[in-house]
């Protein structure tokens, strides 16, 4: 009797992605005011978490993103805490589909953050990464979009 056994490959990048994604699913992070950015722009810090350093601050750009449309981000010393662009708590669930497609790998997302280089700090928390990095949200591009979509009124629709 002869028994073949056949061995499949795994690509460890596309694993290392998928788990990056399930970790960005979560949005689990932190934002924070990191100074004042130029006219329409937001200048955040993010604090990612992750077992791996690089899926962190690749996932960076999503969740400043996605905290300067759902979450807001408090005073510091050098700014003023902004409030979330959409005012509606439910906003992200009601419009799932938009969403997961906004903020799938080489989503609508990366139009408007940019990471600002030179800005990245890692501390080792337990069995993961906590790395921050300082991203510039183009906030009034973002607003504009998220209306066109109509997922939050613009800001002369009235009450």
């Amino acid at each position: 009797m002869v028994f073949v056994l056949t061995v499949g490959v795994v690509d460890a990048q596309a694993i290392a992605k998928d788990n990056a994604n399930k970790d960005t699913k979560q949005f689990r992070y932190d934002i924070e005011c990191a100074g004042n950015g130029t006219n329409g722009t937001y200048l955040v810090k993010v604090w990612s978490y992750s077992r791996k350093v690089n899926v962190a601050e690749n996932q960076a750009r999503k969740n400043a993103v996605h905290g300067v449309i759902f979450k807001g981000f408090g005073s510091s010393n050098d700014c003023v805490g902004q409030r979330p662009l959409a005012k509606n708590p439910g906003v992200e669930i009601e419009n799932q589909t938009y969403f997961d497609s906004f903020f799938a790998d080489g989503g609508e997302f990366q139009k408007y953050a940019s990471i600002v280089n030179g800005t990245m700090e890692t501390v080792k928390v337990g069995k993961e990464y906590k790395v921050g990095v300082v991203v510039a949200v183009q906030k009034d591009e973002l607003r504009r979009a998220l209306e066109a979509a109509g997922i939050i009124k613009a800001l002369n629709a009235g009450f």
